[in-house]
């Protein structure tokens, strides 16, 4: 059959054609018009077509736009980001096209279709399955005559998705083009959805002595070994060499295999004297694109540069480099801090500020959707009296009897430059700024638990999460599996990173699944 995919030139369409080539299969590239008639299949960017004339397209659209809408986001944060289960209907007259109720798929979208068999008919009867996020049922999949479309990513949902996209493939022609339109079947909400907490694996990328990338951690963001000195000699050298802990699209690809929810690539070495294009990170994310099939985020970097030769480079114009790349999503530090420094320089009614369209926040964010873009914050604690009564009153935090922060009280102050850097701005006010901005997720680093295995901050994930709507990633101090099962059975938090802990082998990814299942919190097996 002559397999065709069309590249619309934005997003990550380069994951879904490593996963076509991971199955086997061989397509063209749509370059042209004339290509549409020589397709027998056609694939756009998050739908499976076959057969499919435009128009098909564009009465889908029709049916069922009058029904999406924003995610209420009262009961639950947006964007809908995760791993989450399905419905399926109508399984007796209708291929399941290798979806599993037993299985979960990966979601990220702010609007849905919501699913009302009563109010919008026609739109129901393209209904292939439902999924539910908080109260709110809404389309997963579409399946009706030679067209199947899903709203999560199969090539994002690892051996599932996978699954999926071989099934529709490696079906016949007649049998694509022989789905019945589905009955209007009832799906009411159930008391519980089915979204997983998410389990992320982070790696911290630089090059070392020699100059080859490597996966290194730091202790409080020192990331290289303690030189001792020798008995009876004076240390001339303050550090030793730069931790290595592996090369990291082999442990992309590891931890892909041990069932990581999503993977992060930090850069934390300034390639100054490279071009964008020649940037040795973009080839890591290519090469580690093609061996994994979860979400994938990259960090460092993403702001306006200057190429050697002086050619400036735009934020956005980086992150689409990454995108193209194979990267889902890009993270920001420093620069948002930045960003939100200036944007309460400019007041508004809300306390927070405006924004003047120019940040890297907000240029990812209005071309790509504030799904794409996480900010990862590093805030420290700053000590204070415990009758304290200054401009930070109402952030501060005062240690719990019988802890050993008994007697202490202390808010959170953002730095910058991997945490060497104060800046005058709260832990609240930047997450309260980044979400203005367009970010679609926070990073919550902890610069006084990393590396430290105490466990995760939770009085600092309950502050931002009590002030913000949008998903959190815990991360930094996690020592044990327990660490995980607190920080999710304490806080609202959507998801929890760690890094030091997988890279030496102290804790496994299915060990922390195993933990969490068992003590009844929701993770994807």
């Amino acid at each position: 059959m002559g397999l065709f995919f069309l590249d619309y030139g934005a997003g990550n369409v380069q994951s879904l054609a490593n996963s076509l080539r991971k199955l086997g299969y061989e397509f063209q590239w749509i370059r042209t018009a004339e290509d549409f008639d020589k397709a027998t299949s056609l694939i756009f960017p998050g739908s499976l077509c076959t057969n499919t004339l435009l128009q098909v397209a564009r009465t889908l659209e029709y049916a069922l736009a009058s029904k999406i809408d924003l995610f209420d986001n009262a009961d639950k944060t947006v964007p809908h980001m995760g791993w989450n289960s399905i419905d399926l209907l109508d399984s007796a007259d209708k291929s399941d096209e290798g979806l599993l109720e037993s299985s979960h798929y990966y979601f990220v979208h702010s609007y849905r279709a919501s699913y009302d068999p009563d109010g919008n008919p026609v739109a129901a009867h393209w209904v292939h399955s439902t999924t539910q996020y908080g109260q709110e049922v809404f389309m997963a999949s579409v399946r009706k005559a030679n067209v199947f479309g899903t709203q999560f990513h199969p090539e994002k949902s690892g051996d599932a998705g996978l699954r999926i996209i071989s099934a529709w493939l490696s079906e016949s022609e007649s049998a694509r083009s022989s789905a019945p339109p589905t009955p209007r079947i009832p799906r009411p909400p159930k008391p519980r959805d089915g979204l997983t907490k998410r389990i992320v694996a982070c790696m911290d990328v630089r090059s070392n002595d020699e100059g080859d990338l490597v996966v290194t951690k730091g202790d409080q963001y020192d990331v290289r070994e303690k030189a001792p000195a020798a008995p009876g000699t004076i240390q001339a050298q303050a550090e030793g060499a730069v931790r290595n802990l592996g090369k990291p699209v082999a442990l992309a690809a590891r931890y892909y295999a041990a069932g990581a929810d999503e993977l992060c690539l930090m850069n934390i070495t300034s390639f100054r004297h490279s071009p964008l294009r020649d940037q040795p990170m973009l080839a890591v994310v290519r090469a580690a694109a093609e061996e994994v099939f979860v979400p994938l985020t990259i960090g460092g970097g993403i702001k306006d540069t200057v190429d050697p030769d002086g050619t400036k480079r735009s934020a956005l114009e980086v992150a689409g480099l990454y995108f193209r790349a194979g990267a889902d999503k890009v993270s920001i530090a420093s620069e948002a801090v930045y960003a939100v420094e200036r944007m309460r320089a400019r007041p508004s009614q809300d306390g927070i500020g405006e924004g003047d369209g120019t940040s890297a926040i907000e240029t990812i964010a209005h071309a790509y959707g504030r799904q794409a873009v996480v900010v990862s914050i590093d805030p420290k604690r700053v000590y204070v009296d415990l009758s304290y009564d200054g401009p930070y009153r109402d952030e501060v935090i005062r240690g719990s009897p019988g802890t050993e922060d008994e007697a202490k009280a202390w808010w959170y102050q953002c730095t910058a430059s991997g945490g060497r850097e104060v800046r005058p701005l709260s832990v609240v006010q930047l997450a309260r700024g980044v979400e203005k901005l367009g970010a679609g997720e926070i990073l919550l680093n902890s610069i006084d638990r990393d590396g430290t295995g105490k466990g995760f901050d939770i009085d600092l994930i309950q502050l931002v999460r009590k002030n913000v709507r949008i998903p959190m990633v815990a991360s930094s101090g996690a020592g044990s599996a327990a660490h995980f099962v607190e920080v999710f059975q304490k806080t609202d938090v959507e998801a929890a990173l760690a890094a030091g802990i997988f890279h030496r082998g102290e804790v496994g990814i299915g060990e922390v699944k195993d933990v969490l299942s068992s003590a009844g919190v929701n993770a994807r097996r």
